[in-house]
Protein backbone atom coordinates (compact mmCIF):
# COMPACT_ATOMS: atom_id res chain seq x y z
CA UNK A 1 0.00 0.00 0.00
CA UNK A 2 2.83 2.37 0.90
CA UNK A 3 4.58 1.62 -2.40
CA UNK A 4 1.37 2.40 -4.26
CA UNK A 5 1.17 5.82 -2.63
CA UNK A 6 4.84 6.42 -3.37
CA UNK A 7 4.32 5.59 -7.03
CA UNK A 8 1.39 7.99 -7.35
CA UNK A 9 1.99 11.36 -8.96
CA UNK A 10 2.77 14.25 -6.56
CA UNK A 11 -0.54 16.05 -7.23
CA UNK A 12 -2.40 12.84 -6.36
CA UNK A 13 -0.44 12.50 -3.11
CA UNK A 14 -1.20 16.11 -2.24
CA UNK A 15 -4.91 15.57 -2.89
CA UNK A 16 -4.95 12.35 -0.86
CA UNK A 17 -3.07 14.06 1.95
CA UNK A 18 -5.54 16.93 2.10
CA UNK A 19 -8.47 14.49 1.99
CA UNK A 20 -7.01 12.32 4.78
CA UNK A 21 -6.34 15.36 6.95
CA UNK A 22 -9.89 16.65 6.49
CA UNK A 23 -11.35 13.19 7.21
CA UNK A 24 -9.29 12.86 10.39
CA UNK A 25 -10.40 16.22 11.74
CA UNK A 26 -14.06 15.47 10.91
CA UNK A 27 -13.95 12.02 12.53
CA UNK A 28 -12.34 13.38 15.69
CA UNK A 29 -15.00 16.00 16.30
CA UNK A 30 -18.15 14.07 15.30
CA UNK A 31 -20.15 12.22 17.99
CA UNK A 32 -20.58 8.61 16.79
CA UNK A 33 -21.62 5.38 18.49
CA UNK A 34 -19.71 2.21 17.67
CA UNK A 35 -22.25 1.05 15.10
CA UNK A 36 -22.18 4.33 13.20
CA UNK A 37 -18.39 4.24 13.32
CA UNK A 38 -18.46 0.64 12.11
CA UNK A 39 -20.59 1.61 9.12
CA UNK A 40 -18.26 4.51 8.33
CA UNK A 41 -15.25 2.23 8.73
CA UNK A 42 -16.82 -0.26 6.33
CA UNK A 43 -17.51 2.44 3.76
CA UNK A 44 -13.97 3.76 4.23
CA UNK A 45 -12.52 0.30 3.61
CA UNK A 46 -14.54 0.01 0.41
CA UNK A 47 -13.41 3.46 -0.69
CA UNK A 48 -9.81 2.63 0.18
CA UNK A 49 -9.98 -0.58 -1.81
CA UNK A 50 -11.43 1.23 -4.82
CA UNK A 51 -8.83 3.97 -4.48
CA UNK A 52 -6.01 1.44 -4.40
CA UNK A 53 -7.39 -0.24 -7.50
CA UNK A 54 -7.53 3.11 -9.27
CA UNK A 55 -3.99 4.00 -8.19
CA UNK A 56 -2.66 0.59 -9.16
CA UNK A 57 -4.38 0.76 -12.52
CA UNK A 58 -2.94 4.21 -13.17
CA UNK A 59 0.55 3.15 -12.11
CA UNK A 60 0.37 0.00 -14.22
CA UNK A 61 -0.71 1.95 -17.30
CA UNK A 62 2.46 4.04 -17.24
CA UNK A 63 4.80 1.22 -16.16
CA UNK A 64 6.93 -0.94 -18.40
CA UNK A 65 6.09 -4.66 -18.61
CA UNK A 66 8.99 -5.42 -16.28
CA UNK A 67 7.77 -2.89 -13.69
CA UNK A 68 4.23 -4.22 -13.63
CA UNK A 69 3.38 -6.49 -10.71
CA UNK A 70 1.49 -9.78 -10.92
CA UNK A 71 -2.22 -10.43 -10.36
CA UNK A 72 -1.65 -10.71 -6.61
CA UNK A 73 -1.52 -6.91 -6.46
CA UNK A 74 -5.33 -6.88 -6.65
CA UNK A 75 -5.75 -9.19 -3.65
CA UNK A 76 -5.50 -6.56 -0.90
CA UNK A 77 -7.85 -4.03 -2.56
CA UNK A 78 -10.49 -6.68 -3.27
CA UNK A 79 -10.23 -8.01 0.31
CA UNK A 80 -10.69 -4.47 1.63
CA UNK A 81 -13.78 -3.94 -0.54
CA UNK A 82 -15.44 -7.21 0.47
CA UNK A 83 -14.66 -6.80 4.17
CA UNK A 84 -15.80 -3.19 4.15
CA UNK A 85 -19.07 -4.06 2.42
CA UNK A 86 -19.93 -6.74 4.99
CA UNK A 87 -19.06 -4.48 7.91
CA UNK A 88 -21.02 -1.53 6.52
CA UNK A 89 -24.15 -3.52 5.68
CA UNK A 90 -24.27 -5.54 8.93
CA UNK A 91 -22.93 -3.17 11.57
CA UNK A 92 -24.31 -5.32 14.41
CA UNK A 93 -22.23 -8.20 13.07
CA UNK A 94 -19.51 -5.93 11.77
CA UNK A 95 -18.70 -4.20 15.07
CA UNK A 96 -17.29 -7.30 16.82
CA UNK A 97 -15.71 -8.45 13.55
CA UNK A 98 -14.03 -5.09 13.07
CA UNK A 99 -12.75 -5.13 16.66
CA UNK A 100 -11.40 -8.65 16.18
CA UNK A 101 -9.78 -7.72 12.87
CA UNK A 102 -8.10 -4.76 14.52
CA UNK A 103 -6.70 -6.91 17.33
CA UNK A 104 -5.57 -9.70 15.02
CA UNK A 105 -4.23 -7.21 12.52
CA UNK A 106 -2.14 -5.48 15.16
CA UNK A 107 -0.67 -8.78 16.31
CA UNK A 108 0.07 -9.96 12.76
CA UNK A 109 1.58 -6.59 11.95
CA UNK A 110 3.73 -6.83 15.06
CA UNK A 111 5.00 -10.29 14.12
CA UNK A 112 5.77 -9.26 10.54
CA UNK A 113 7.40 -6.04 11.71
CA UNK A 114 9.62 -7.92 14.14
CA UNK A 115 10.75 -10.19 11.32
CA UNK A 116 11.33 -7.21 9.08
CA UNK A 117 13.38 -5.49 11.79
CA UNK A 118 16.10 -8.14 11.53
CA UNK A 119 16.55 -7.24 7.87
CA UNK A 120 16.94 -3.51 8.50
CA UNK A 121 20.00 -1.51 9.43
CA UNK A 122 21.24 -1.94 13.00
CA UNK A 123 20.48 1.69 13.78
CA UNK A 124 16.77 1.06 13.22
CA UNK A 125 16.50 -2.53 14.45
CA UNK A 126 15.87 -1.81 18.13
CA UNK A 127 13.16 0.74 17.38
CA UNK A 128 11.52 -1.72 15.01
CA UNK A 129 11.51 -4.53 17.56
CA UNK A 130 10.14 -2.28 20.30
CA UNK A 131 7.36 -1.05 18.01
CA UNK A 132 6.56 -4.62 16.97
CA UNK A 133 6.30 -5.73 20.60
CA UNK A 134 3.98 -2.84 21.39
CA UNK A 135 1.78 -3.75 18.42
CA UNK A 136 1.48 -7.39 19.50
CA UNK A 137 0.59 -6.51 23.11
CA UNK A 138 -1.92 -3.83 22.12
CA UNK A 139 -3.49 -6.27 19.67
CA UNK A 140 -3.99 -8.79 22.46
CA UNK A 141 -5.49 -6.13 24.74
CA UNK A 142 -7.79 -5.04 21.90
CA UNK A 143 -9.33 -8.51 21.73
CA UNK A 144 -10.14 -8.26 25.45
CA UNK A 145 -11.78 -4.82 25.15
CA UNK A 146 -13.59 -4.84 21.77
CA UNK A 147 -16.00 -1.95 22.41
CA UNK A 148 -13.34 0.19 24.03
CA UNK A 149 -11.05 -0.70 21.15
CA UNK A 150 -13.56 0.66 18.64
CA UNK A 151 -13.92 3.84 20.67
CA UNK A 152 -10.15 4.25 20.79
CA UNK A 153 -9.79 3.25 17.17
CA UNK A 154 -12.25 5.95 16.19
CA UNK A 155 -10.04 8.54 17.84
CA UNK A 156 -6.91 6.71 16.74
CA UNK A 157 -8.17 6.56 13.17
CA UNK A 158 -8.84 10.26 13.26
CA UNK A 159 -5.31 10.91 14.51
CA UNK A 160 -3.87 8.43 12.01
CA UNK A 161 -5.72 9.99 9.09
CA UNK A 162 -4.53 13.40 10.13
CA UNK A 163 -0.99 12.05 10.48
CA UNK A 164 -1.11 10.31 7.09
CA UNK A 165 -2.50 13.44 5.52
CA UNK A 166 0.22 15.60 7.02
CA UNK A 167 2.86 13.04 6.08
CA UNK A 168 1.71 12.91 2.47
CA UNK A 169 1.69 16.68 2.32
CA UNK A 170 5.09 16.76 3.99
CA UNK A 171 6.56 14.13 1.67
CA UNK A 172 5.07 15.75 -1.40
CA UNK A 173 5.87 19.35 -0.61
CA UNK A 174 8.31 20.08 2.21
CA UNK A 175 10.62 17.08 2.02
CA UNK A 176 10.79 17.34 -1.75
CA UNK A 177 11.83 20.95 -1.36
CA UNK A 178 14.39 19.93 1.28
CA UNK A 179 15.99 17.39 -1.04
CA UNK A 180 16.32 20.00 -3.76
CA UNK A 181 17.88 22.38 -1.25
CA UNK A 182 20.35 19.70 -0.13
CA UNK A 183 19.01 19.52 3.44
CA UNK A 184 19.63 16.23 5.29
CA UNK A 185 17.90 14.88 8.39
CA UNK A 186 19.68 14.70 11.70
CA UNK A 187 20.67 11.24 13.08
CA UNK A 188 19.07 12.37 16.33
CA UNK A 189 15.73 11.56 14.71
CA UNK A 190 16.66 7.87 14.85
CA UNK A 191 17.34 8.14 18.58
CA UNK A 192 14.01 9.85 19.07
CA UNK A 193 12.33 7.14 17.02
CA UNK A 194 13.84 4.48 19.27
CA UNK A 195 12.78 6.34 22.41
CA UNK A 196 9.27 6.76 21.04
CA UNK A 197 9.07 3.05 20.21
CA UNK A 198 10.28 2.19 23.72
CA UNK A 199 7.64 4.46 25.18
CA UNK A 200 4.98 2.78 23.06
CA UNK A 201 6.09 -0.64 24.31
CA UNK A 202 6.05 0.54 27.93
CA UNK A 203 2.55 1.95 27.45
CA UNK A 204 1.39 -1.31 25.88
CA UNK A 205 2.76 -3.31 28.81
CA UNK A 206 1.01 -0.99 31.27
CA UNK A 207 -2.24 -1.39 29.34
CA UNK A 208 -1.92 -5.18 29.45
CA UNK A 209 -1.17 -5.17 33.19
CA UNK A 210 -4.00 -2.73 33.89
CA UNK A 211 -6.41 -4.80 31.83
CA UNK A 212 -5.51 -7.96 33.71
CA UNK A 213 -5.85 -6.18 37.04
CA UNK A 214 -9.28 -4.74 36.24
CA UNK A 215 -10.64 -8.02 34.87
CA UNK A 216 -9.18 -10.26 37.56
CA UNK A 217 -11.61 -12.49 39.40
CA UNK A 218 -11.81 -13.19 43.10
CA UNK A 219 -10.09 -16.26 44.45
CA UNK A 220 -13.22 -18.01 45.67
CA UNK A 221 -13.17 -21.38 47.39
CA UNK A 222 -14.53 -24.30 45.44
CA UNK A 223 -17.47 -26.13 47.02
CA UNK A 224 -16.13 -28.94 49.18
CA UNK A 225 -17.51 -32.28 50.29
CA UNK A 226 -20.17 -30.60 52.39
CA UNK A 227 -22.07 -29.68 49.21
CA UNK A 228 -22.00 -33.17 47.69
CA UNK A 229 -25.32 -34.97 47.34
CA UNK A 230 -25.66 -38.16 49.39
CA UNK A 231 -25.87 -41.46 47.56
CA UNK A 232 -29.41 -42.10 48.79
CA UNK A 233 -31.39 -38.89 48.44
CA UNK A 234 -34.62 -38.65 50.46
CA UNK A 235 -37.67 -38.11 48.30
CA UNK A 236 -39.31 -35.53 50.57
CA UNK A 237 -38.37 -31.86 50.07
CA UNK A 238 -37.12 -29.83 53.00
CA UNK A 239 -35.19 -32.69 54.65
CA UNK A 240 -32.04 -31.58 56.48
CA UNK A 241 -29.13 -33.66 55.15
CA UNK A 242 -26.26 -32.15 57.09
CA UNK A 243 -25.17 -29.01 58.90
CA UNK A 244 -21.96 -27.48 60.21
CA UNK A 245 -21.07 -24.34 62.17
CA UNK A 246 -20.30 -21.26 60.10
CA UNK A 247 -18.04 -18.52 61.44
CA UNK A 248 -17.22 -16.32 58.43
CA UNK A 249 -18.96 -12.95 58.45
CA UNK A 250 -21.20 -13.73 61.42
CA UNK A 251 -22.40 -10.53 63.15
CA UNK A 252 -21.47 -9.95 66.76
CA UNK A 253 -24.06 -11.45 69.07
CA UNK A 254 -25.06 -14.15 66.58
CA UNK A 255 -24.12 -17.69 65.58
CA UNK A 256 -24.57 -19.46 62.26
CA UNK A 257 -24.69 -22.78 60.44
CA UNK A 258 -24.27 -23.95 56.90
CA UNK A 259 -26.99 -26.42 55.89
CA UNK A 260 -27.60 -28.92 53.08
CA UNK A 261 -31.16 -30.03 52.39
CA UNK A 262 -33.48 -31.54 49.81
CA UNK A 263 -35.70 -29.51 47.51
CA UNK A 264 -37.65 -29.89 44.28
CA UNK A 265 -36.36 -29.08 40.80
CA UNK A 266 -38.37 -27.54 38.00
CA UNK A 267 -39.36 -30.92 36.57
CA UNK A 268 -40.55 -32.12 39.98
CA UNK A 269 -37.61 -34.41 40.70
CA UNK A 270 -35.72 -34.31 44.03
CA UNK A 271 -32.66 -32.10 44.18
CA UNK A 272 -30.24 -30.72 46.76
CA UNK A 273 -29.66 -27.16 47.86
CA UNK A 274 -27.53 -25.46 50.48
CA UNK A 275 -27.98 -22.39 52.62
CA UNK A 276 -27.25 -20.62 55.88
CA UNK A 277 -28.97 -20.15 59.21
CA UNK A 278 -28.28 -17.10 61.39
CA UNK A 279 -29.52 -17.13 64.98
CA UNK A 280 -29.03 -15.08 68.15
CA UNK A 281 -26.15 -16.20 70.32
CA UNK A 282 -28.44 -16.33 73.35
CA UNK A 283 -31.95 -17.21 72.13
CA UNK A 284 -35.03 -16.59 74.24
CA UNK A 285 -37.11 -19.49 75.48
CA UNK A 286 -39.87 -20.84 73.29
CA UNK A 287 -40.20 -20.87 69.53
CA UNK A 288 -38.08 -18.31 67.72
CA UNK A 289 -39.70 -16.27 64.93
CA UNK A 290 -38.53 -17.36 61.49
CA UNK A 291 -37.30 -15.07 58.72
CA UNK A 292 -37.06 -16.72 55.27
CA UNK A 293 -34.68 -14.83 52.98
CA UNK A 294 -34.44 -14.99 49.20
CA UNK A 295 -31.04 -13.57 48.30
CA UNK A 296 -30.20 -11.26 45.41
CA UNK A 297 -28.02 -11.88 42.39
CA UNK A 298 -24.63 -13.35 43.27
CA UNK A 299 -23.87 -15.13 39.99
CA UNK A 300 -24.81 -18.44 38.40
CA UNK A 301 -21.75 -20.64 38.97
CA UNK A 302 -21.19 -22.93 41.95
CA UNK A 303 -18.58 -20.81 43.81
CA UNK A 304 -21.07 -17.90 43.92
CA UNK A 305 -23.11 -19.44 46.76
CA UNK A 306 -23.55 -16.97 49.64
CA UNK A 307 -22.64 -19.73 52.10
CA UNK A 308 -19.18 -19.87 50.48
CA UNK A 309 -18.66 -16.12 50.70
CA UNK A 310 -16.50 -14.42 53.31
CA UNK A 311 -19.54 -12.20 53.99
CA UNK A 312 -22.54 -14.54 53.68
CA UNK A 313 -24.93 -12.23 55.53
CA UNK A 314 -24.08 -8.98 53.73
CA UNK A 315 -26.61 -9.43 50.91
CA UNK A 316 -29.73 -7.30 50.69
CA UNK A 317 -31.08 -5.74 53.87
CA UNK A 318 -28.10 -6.86 55.96
CA UNK A 319 -28.46 -4.10 58.56
CA UNK A 320 -32.11 -4.94 59.13
CA UNK A 321 -31.27 -8.65 59.30
CA UNK A 322 -28.66 -8.12 62.01
CA UNK A 323 -31.13 -6.08 64.05
CA UNK A 324 -33.82 -8.74 63.68
CA UNK A 325 -31.44 -11.47 64.86
CA UNK A 326 -29.47 -9.76 67.60
CA UNK A 327 -32.05 -7.37 69.04
CA UNK A 328 -35.34 -9.15 68.41
CA UNK A 329 -34.34 -12.81 68.65
CA UNK A 330 -35.40 -13.93 65.18
CA UNK A 331 -33.67 -16.64 63.14
CA UNK A 332 -32.83 -15.91 59.50
CA UNK A 333 -32.64 -18.70 56.92
CA UNK A 334 -31.20 -18.06 53.46
CA UNK A 335 -31.16 -20.53 50.58
CA UNK A 336 -28.15 -20.51 48.27
CA UNK A 337 -30.46 -21.87 45.52
CA UNK A 338 -29.72 -25.17 43.82
CA UNK A 339 -26.67 -24.89 41.57
CA UNK A 340 -24.92 -22.37 43.80
CA UNK A 341 -22.64 -24.45 45.99
CA UNK A 342 -24.39 -27.68 45.07
CA UNK A 343 -24.19 -29.44 41.73
CA UNK A 344 -26.34 -28.33 38.83
CA UNK A 345 -27.17 -25.02 37.19
CA UNK A 346 -28.90 -22.31 39.19
CA UNK A 347 -32.45 -21.60 38.02
CA UNK A 348 -31.75 -17.88 37.80
CA UNK A 349 -34.95 -15.81 37.91
CA UNK A 350 -37.06 -18.93 37.43
CA UNK A 351 -39.72 -18.16 39.99
CA UNK A 352 -41.04 -21.47 41.28
CA UNK A 353 -37.58 -23.02 41.55
CA UNK A 354 -36.34 -20.11 43.67
CA UNK A 355 -39.43 -20.22 45.87
CA UNK A 356 -39.17 -23.96 46.51
CA UNK A 357 -35.54 -23.56 47.55
CA UNK A 358 -36.48 -20.75 49.97
CA UNK A 359 -39.35 -22.66 51.55
CA UNK A 360 -37.39 -25.90 51.83
CA UNK A 361 -34.49 -24.09 53.50
CA UNK A 362 -36.87 -22.91 56.22
CA UNK A 363 -38.28 -26.41 56.57
CA UNK A 364 -34.77 -27.83 56.95
CA UNK A 365 -33.70 -25.17 59.46
CA UNK A 366 -36.56 -26.20 61.73
CA UNK A 367 -34.86 -29.61 62.04
CA UNK A 368 -31.65 -28.21 63.55
CA UNK A 369 -31.33 -29.66 67.03
CA UNK A 370 -29.78 -26.45 68.35
CA UNK A 371 -32.85 -24.35 67.52
CA UNK A 372 -36.57 -24.34 68.21
CA UNK A 373 -38.25 -22.48 65.35
CA UNK A 374 -41.83 -21.46 64.70
CA UNK A 375 -43.72 -22.64 61.62
CA UNK A 376 -44.74 -19.02 61.03
CA UNK A 377 -42.41 -16.96 58.88
CA UNK A 378 -41.92 -13.60 57.17
CA UNK A 379 -40.21 -13.61 53.76
CA UNK A 380 -37.68 -10.99 52.66
CA UNK A 381 -35.95 -10.47 49.34
CA UNK A 382 -34.06 -7.78 47.43
CA UNK A 383 -33.64 -7.54 43.63
CA UNK A 384 -33.52 -11.12 42.34
CA UNK A 385 -34.38 -12.00 45.93
CA UNK A 386 -37.44 -9.75 45.72
CA UNK A 387 -38.52 -11.76 42.70
CA UNK A 388 -37.97 -14.96 44.67
CA UNK A 389 -39.80 -13.57 47.71
CA UNK A 390 -42.89 -12.75 45.65
CA UNK A 391 -42.89 -16.23 44.16
CA UNK A 392 -42.44 -17.69 47.65
CA UNK A 393 -45.54 -15.83 48.81
CA UNK A 394 -47.40 -17.04 45.73
CA UNK A 395 -46.78 -20.80 46.11
CA UNK A 396 -46.20 -21.19 49.86
CA UNK A 397 -49.69 -22.30 50.85
CA UNK A 398 -49.78 -25.02 48.21
CA UNK A 399 -46.16 -26.16 48.20
CA UNK A 400 -45.34 -25.90 51.91
CA UNK A 401 -48.59 -26.02 53.92
CA UNK A 402 -46.56 -26.84 57.03
CA UNK A 403 -45.24 -23.25 56.94
CA UNK A 404 -47.37 -20.15 57.39
CA UNK A 405 -46.17 -17.00 55.63
CA UNK A 406 -47.49 -14.02 57.60
CA UNK A 407 -45.85 -11.32 55.47
CA UNK A 408 -43.62 -10.78 52.44
CA UNK A 409 -41.30 -7.81 51.89
CA UNK A 410 -39.96 -7.39 48.34
CA UNK A 411 -37.34 -4.67 47.93
CA UNK A 412 -36.66 -3.44 44.37
CA UNK A 413 -37.97 -6.79 43.14
CA UNK A 414 -37.43 -7.93 39.58
CA UNK A 415 -41.19 -8.06 39.18
CA UNK A 416 -41.49 -7.50 35.42
CA UNK A 417 -38.78 -9.60 33.78
CA UNK A 418 -39.83 -8.83 30.23
CA UNK A 419 -39.96 -5.10 30.90
CA UNK A 420 -36.54 -5.19 32.55
CA UNK A 421 -35.11 -7.19 29.66
CA UNK A 422 -36.35 -4.52 27.26
CA UNK A 423 -35.24 -1.38 29.09
CA UNK A 424 -31.92 -2.74 30.40
CA UNK A 425 -30.83 -4.67 27.31
CA UNK A 426 -28.25 -2.12 26.16
CA UNK A 427 -26.60 -1.09 29.43
CA UNK A 428 -23.75 -2.94 31.11
CA UNK A 429 -25.77 -4.12 34.11
CA UNK A 430 -28.53 -5.40 31.86
CA UNK A 431 -26.00 -7.30 29.75
CA UNK A 432 -24.62 -8.99 32.87
CA UNK A 433 -28.13 -10.06 33.90
CA UNK A 434 -28.81 -11.23 30.33
CA UNK A 435 -25.58 -13.24 30.40
CA UNK A 436 -26.66 -14.94 33.62
CA UNK A 437 -30.08 -15.68 32.11
CA UNK A 438 -28.45 -17.06 28.95
CA UNK A 439 -26.19 -19.38 30.96
CA UNK A 440 -28.97 -20.56 33.27
CA UNK A 441 -31.94 -20.80 30.94
CA UNK A 442 -29.94 -22.65 28.29
CA UNK A 443 -29.97 -25.53 30.79
CA UNK A 444 -33.46 -25.15 32.22
CA UNK A 445 -35.17 -24.29 28.92
CA UNK A 446 -33.13 -26.27 26.37
CA UNK A 447 -35.83 -25.78 23.76
CA UNK A 448 -34.80 -22.12 23.53
CA UNK A 449 -31.26 -23.02 22.45
CA UNK A 450 -30.22 -19.56 23.63
CA UNK A 451 -26.52 -20.11 23.04
CA UNK A 452 -27.14 -20.41 19.32
CA UNK A 453 -29.32 -17.30 19.11
CA UNK A 454 -27.27 -14.65 20.89
CA UNK A 455 -26.46 -11.47 19.00
CA UNK A 456 -23.22 -11.48 16.98
CA UNK A 457 -20.16 -11.05 19.17
CA UNK A 458 -22.03 -11.67 22.45
CA UNK A 459 -21.12 -15.29 23.13
CA UNK A 460 -17.52 -14.77 24.36
CA UNK A 461 -18.64 -12.08 26.80
CA UNK A 462 -21.57 -14.20 28.00
CA UNK A 463 -19.25 -17.15 28.63
CA UNK A 464 -16.82 -15.05 30.65
CA UNK A 465 -19.51 -13.26 32.67
CA UNK A 466 -21.29 -16.51 33.52
CA UNK A 467 -18.16 -17.67 35.36
CA UNK A 468 -18.00 -14.48 37.44
CA UNK A 469 -19.92 -13.86 40.63
CA UNK A 470 -21.74 -10.59 41.22
CA UNK A 471 -20.05 -9.24 44.30
CA UNK A 472 -16.63 -7.91 45.31
CA UNK A 473 -14.03 -7.74 42.50
CA UNK A 474 -15.97 -10.23 40.39
CA UNK A 475 -18.84 -7.75 40.10
CA UNK A 476 -16.47 -5.07 38.77
CA UNK A 477 -15.04 -7.53 36.25
CA UNK A 478 -18.54 -8.64 35.23
CA UNK A 479 -19.72 -5.06 34.64
CA UNK A 480 -16.56 -4.26 32.66
CA UNK A 481 -17.09 -7.39 30.60
CA UNK A 482 -20.66 -6.24 30.05
CA UNK A 483 -19.44 -2.93 28.64
CA UNK A 484 -17.42 -4.88 26.07
CA UNK A 485 -20.37 -6.81 24.64
CA UNK A 486 -21.05 -4.66 21.56
CA UNK A 487 -24.72 -5.58 21.11
CA UNK A 488 -27.61 -6.37 23.41
CA UNK A 489 -27.27 -10.04 24.35
CA UNK A 490 -30.68 -11.22 23.12
CA UNK A 491 -31.90 -10.08 19.68
CA UNK A 492 -35.28 -8.38 19.59
CA UNK A 493 -36.88 -11.23 17.66
CA UNK A 494 -35.90 -13.61 20.47
CA UNK A 495 -37.39 -11.30 23.10
CA UNK A 496 -40.54 -11.03 21.01
CA UNK A 497 -40.78 -14.82 20.77
CA UNK A 498 -40.59 -17.73 23.18
CA UNK A 499 -37.98 -16.10 25.42
CA UNK A 500 -40.30 -13.16 25.97
CA UNK A 501 -43.15 -15.54 26.78
CA UNK A 502 -41.06 -17.32 29.42
CA UNK A 503 -39.90 -14.01 30.90
CA UNK A 504 -43.55 -13.03 31.34
CA UNK A 505 -44.43 -16.43 32.79
CA UNK A 506 -41.66 -16.06 35.37
CA UNK A 507 -42.83 -12.59 36.38
CA UNK A 508 -44.79 -12.93 39.66
CA UNK A 509 -48.46 -12.01 39.67
CA UNK A 510 -51.06 -12.25 42.42
CA UNK A 511 -52.85 -13.54 44.26
CA UNK A 512 -50.35 -13.69 47.12
CA UNK A 513 -51.29 -15.48 50.30
CA UNK A 514 -49.71 -12.99 52.70
CA UNK A 515 -49.58 -9.22 53.28
CA UNK A 516 -47.17 -7.58 50.87
CA UNK A 517 -44.66 -4.74 51.18
CA UNK A 518 -43.00 -3.51 47.97
CA UNK A 519 -40.19 -0.96 48.40
CA UNK A 520 -38.59 0.92 45.50
CA UNK A 521 -35.81 3.49 45.26
CA UNK A 522 -36.69 6.25 42.82
CA UNK A 523 -33.08 6.59 41.64
CA UNK A 524 -32.70 2.90 40.81
CA UNK A 525 -30.94 2.55 37.42
CA UNK A 526 -31.46 -1.21 37.17
CA UNK A 527 -35.01 -1.91 38.36
CA UNK A 528 -36.62 1.20 36.97
CA UNK A 529 -39.19 2.93 39.22
CA UNK A 530 -41.71 3.39 36.40
CA UNK A 531 -41.71 -0.34 35.70
CA UNK A 532 -42.23 -1.11 39.38
CA UNK A 533 -45.04 1.43 39.61
CA UNK A 534 -46.71 -0.12 36.58
CA UNK A 535 -46.45 -3.62 38.04
CA UNK A 536 -47.83 -2.46 41.39
CA UNK A 537 -50.69 -0.72 39.60
CA UNK A 538 -51.53 -3.92 37.75
CA UNK A 539 -51.58 -5.91 41.01
CA UNK A 540 -53.81 -3.36 42.69
CA UNK A 541 -56.15 -3.37 39.70
CA UNK A 542 -56.35 -7.17 40.03
CA UNK A 543 -57.44 -6.82 43.66
CA UNK A 544 -54.11 -7.61 45.34
CA UNK A 545 -53.73 -5.59 48.57
CA UNK A 546 -50.23 -4.26 49.14
CA UNK A 547 -48.14 -1.55 50.75
CA UNK A 548 -46.06 0.28 48.11
CA UNK A 549 -43.35 2.60 49.42
CA UNK A 550 -40.98 4.73 47.37
CA UNK A 551 -37.74 6.39 48.41
CA UNK A 552 -36.53 9.46 46.49
CA UNK A 553 -32.83 9.62 45.72
CA UNK A 554 -32.09 6.00 46.59
CA UNK A 555 -30.55 3.64 44.04
CA UNK A 556 -30.67 -0.12 43.80
CA UNK A 557 -28.23 -0.87 46.62
CA UNK A 558 -28.78 2.31 48.63
CA UNK A 559 -32.39 1.24 49.18
CA UNK A 560 -31.25 -1.53 51.52
CA UNK A 561 -28.18 0.27 52.86
CA UNK A 562 -27.61 0.98 56.56
CA UNK A 563 -28.64 4.65 56.22
CA UNK A 564 -31.78 3.96 54.21
CA UNK A 565 -35.07 5.05 55.81
CA UNK A 566 -36.39 1.65 54.73
CA UNK A 567 -34.16 -0.11 57.29
CA UNK A 568 -36.13 0.77 60.46
CA UNK A 569 -39.42 0.64 58.55
CA UNK A 570 -38.70 -2.90 57.37
CA UNK A 571 -37.95 -4.04 60.90
CA UNK A 572 -41.15 -2.50 62.25
CA UNK A 573 -43.28 -3.81 59.37
CA UNK A 574 -41.93 -7.32 60.01
CA UNK A 575 -42.62 -7.15 63.74
CA UNK A 576 -46.14 -5.89 63.05
CA UNK A 577 -46.86 -8.83 60.75
CA UNK A 578 -45.66 -11.23 63.42
CA UNK A 579 -47.83 -9.58 66.02
CA UNK A 580 -50.91 -9.83 63.83
CA UNK A 581 -51.47 -6.13 63.21
CA UNK A 582 -53.51 -5.20 60.17
CA UNK A 583 -51.27 -4.72 57.13
CA UNK A 584 -51.31 -1.34 55.36
CA UNK A 585 -52.83 -1.20 51.89
CA UNK A 586 -52.28 1.96 49.86
CA UNK A 587 -53.59 0.73 46.51
CA UNK A 588 -56.13 3.54 46.63
CA UNK A 589 -53.43 6.22 46.81
CA UNK A 590 -50.22 4.84 45.34
CA UNK A 591 -47.13 7.06 45.58
CA UNK A 592 -45.52 8.19 42.35
CA UNK A 593 -43.14 5.71 40.80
Amino acid sequence: MTRTFERAAPPVRVALGALALAAGVTLAFTDLDIFAFTRIAGIALVALGLGLIALEAGASASATPRERRGPWRWLAPVALILTGAVIAIRSDFGAPVLAALIGIGLMVYGVLSSMQSFRTHESRRLAGLLSAGASIIIGFVSLTWPVLTLDFIRIGTAVWLAFVGLRLLFESLIRRWARRAGITWSPKLRVRHTLAAGGALALAVLLAIGSGWLLRSDNRPAPGNFYASPANLPGEPGELLRSEPLTAGVPKGARAWRILYTSTSGDGSPTVSSGTVLAPLHPASGEAPLLSISHGTTGVSRPCAPSLSATPFADGAATSLTEMIVEHGWVGVTSDYTGLGTEGQEAYLIGEDEARNVLDASRAARQLSELHLSHRTVVWGHSQGGHGALWTAKIAAKYAPDLTVVGTAAMAPASDLYGLAEVDKSNAGGKVISAYIAASWDTHYPELNLRAHLTPGSAPGVDRISQLCFNDQDAIAAILRGTQIPNQVFPDKLLAGELGTLLRENSPKGPFDSPLLVAQGLADPLVLPQLQRSWVGDQCAAGVPLDFRTYPGLGHMELVGPKSPLTPQLVQWTLDRWNGKQAPNNCGSLPAG
